[in-house]
C-alpha cells in the first residue's frame, strides 16, 4: 500500500487534518458554532453535556471531549468553556500531544467577545494546518474501528466476514483495531473471552461483560425492541443471540490483546482491542475516535447513515436493496459476495482498496453528504 497521512509532533499519525473548536459545557456551544460561522474550515463539536456532572461520568466526558482534541486527524484545538477551571483541564490533557491549543472561558467576558477572540485563533490554527503537506506513512501507525448498524442476515453470512478478514490483515500488519458494541455480543461472548491473549485479558472483558449483564437485569426490562432493534427484527433477526453471531464475524480471528474503557486512549502496535461501549452506532464511533481512531470501518445491511465530524467512515453492505436504494451511502457494495460471484478474499480486497485510497485522502460517502454525528456517553444523570 502506498499510504500518506499527517504526523503530529507526539508521532502519531492520522489521515484528515482538522482544527477542532470544542466547547467544554452546553454553555458554550452557542460560541464554538459562532467561530465556526466565522471561520468556516474549523468543526465545532457542540453536545448537551458538561455541567453538574460528577464522578466516573465527568471523567468519561473529559476523556471524550480531550480524546478529539488529541486525536491524530487533529491539528490543534479551540477549547471554549463557560469556566476557566474545567476549560483548562480540557485544554491541558490536548497539549501533552505537543499540538497547539488555545483556550477561552466565557465568563468575564462574554459571548462576543469570546466569539472573536477564538474566532482570531482558529484562523490561525487554520491556516498553519493548511500548510502542512501529507507524507508517506506505515500501516503500523493507524489506529482504526469497526462497527456495524442496521444489521440483518446478509451482515452475518457475507458484510461481517468479508470485514473481518480485513481485521486480521490489518492486525497481521501492526494496525490497532478496536471493537465493541458491549450489548451486542450476547450470547456469543463466550466466543470473544476465548479470544483474549491472556488470563487477565480474557477476566478484564468478562468482567465488563458482567457488569452490563447486571446493570440491564437491575432495571427489570425486556431489552427486546432495543436488542435487537426493531429494524433488526423486520430485517429477520429475531434474538440477541442471532445478531452476537454474525456481529462477532467482523472482529477476525486474531487473538484480543487488552480491555478498554470507554473512550480510553490507545496507541498503534495494541493489535486487536475491546472497548466497552454503547452499540448505538454514533456513540460507539464517538468513543472510538476519543481512544484515537482515525478510521472506521461500518458493515451495514438496511442502511445506516452515521458519519462523524473528524474521522471518515468507510459503509460497507452486501445487502442488494440497500446497496440499490441507498447507494450514495455505501463506500463498499458487495451485493455480488452475497449470491457468490466473488469470493471473500476478493471481497476483503475491495475493502483493502477503498481503506488505502480513504487515508490517501478520498472523502467516504458520510463525508461528502455531511454526516457529522457526534454523540457522548453519559453513565448516570447529573447532579
Amino acid at each position: 500500500m502506498r499510504l500518506t497521512g499527517y504526523i503530529r509532533p507526539n508521532g502519531r499519525v492520522g489521515v484528515r487534518n482538522h482544527v477542532v473548536v470544542l466547547p467544554v459545557d452546553d454553555l458554550s456551544n452557542r460560541a464554538a458554532e459562532g467561530v465556526a460561522a466565522l471561520i468556516p474550515g474549523v468543526v465545532a463539536l457542540p453536545h448537551p453535556y458538561g455541567r453538574l456532572q460528577f464522578g466516573e461520568d465527568l471523567e468519561l466526558t473529559f476523556r471524550t471531549l480531550s480524546g478529539h482534541g488529541a486525536n491524530p486527524n487533529v491539528y490543534g484545538a479551540v477549547v471554549i468553556g463557560i469556566e476557566p477551571k474545567w476549560t483548562e483541564r480540557v485544554a491541558e490533557q490536548i497539549s501533552r500531544t505537543g499540538k497547539p491549543v488555545e483556550v477561552f472561558s466565557i465568563e468575564g467576558h462574554g459571548d462576543l467577545r469570546t466569539i472573536e477572540r477564538a474566532a482570531r485563533a482558529a484562523y490561525l490554527l487554520l491556516q498553519a494546518a493548511s500548510a502542512l503537506e501529507r507524507e508517506p506513512i506505515r500501516l503500523g501507525d493507524l489506529v482504526v474501528s469497526i462497527k456495524c448498524g442496521e444489521s440483518d442476515p446478509t451482515l452475518g453470512v457475507a458484510g461481517n466476514p468479508a470485514l473481518g478478514r480485513v481485521v486480521d490483515h490489518l492486525v497481521d500488519q501492526g494496525v490497532t483495531v478496536i471493537f465493541g458494541e458491549t450489548s451486542e455480543l450476547t450470547g456469543a461472548e463466550h466466543l470473544i473471552a476465548s479470544r483474549c491473549a491472556t488470563p487477565k485479558v480474557r477476566e478484564a472483558f468478562l468482567s465488563t461483560y458482567r457488569a452490563y449483564v447486571g446493570m440491564i437485569e437491575s432495571k427489570g426490562v425486556d431489552l427486546l425492541g432495543s436488542q435487537p432493534t426493531e429494524g433488526n427484527i423486520r430485517g429477520g433477526l429475531t434474538t440477541i443471540e442471532e445478531k452476537a453471531l454474525g456481529n462477532i464475524q467482523k472482529t477476525g480471528t486474531r487473538p484480543i490483546r487488552r480491555v478498554l474503557k470507554p473512550a480510553e486512549p490507545v496507541g498503534p502496535g495494541e493489535g486487536l482491542v475491546f472497548m466497552d461501549s454503547s452499540s448505538a452506532a454514533a456513540e460507539m464511533i464517538t468513543l472510538a475516535v476519543a481512544a484515537g481512531s482515525v478510521l472506521h470501518f461500518f458493515t451495514t445491511g438496511q442502511g445506516n447513515v452515521v458519519g462523524h465530524p473528524l474521522v471518515p467512515v468507510i459503509k460497507i453492505s452486501p445487502n442488494p436493496q440497500t446497496c440499490s436504494t441507498m447507494s450514495e451511502h455505501i463506500d463498499v457494495p458487495l451485493p455480488d459476495l452475497l449470491v457468490g460471484t466473488i469470493s471473500f478474499e476478493e471481497a476483503a480486497h475491495r475493502i483493502l482498496d477503498a481503506f488505502e485510497r480513504t487515508v490517501r485522502g478520498r472523502l467516504t460517502a458520510a463525508e461528502l453528504l455531511g454526516h457529522r454525528e457526534f454523540v457522548l456517553t453519559r453513565l448516570y444523570p447529573s447532579a
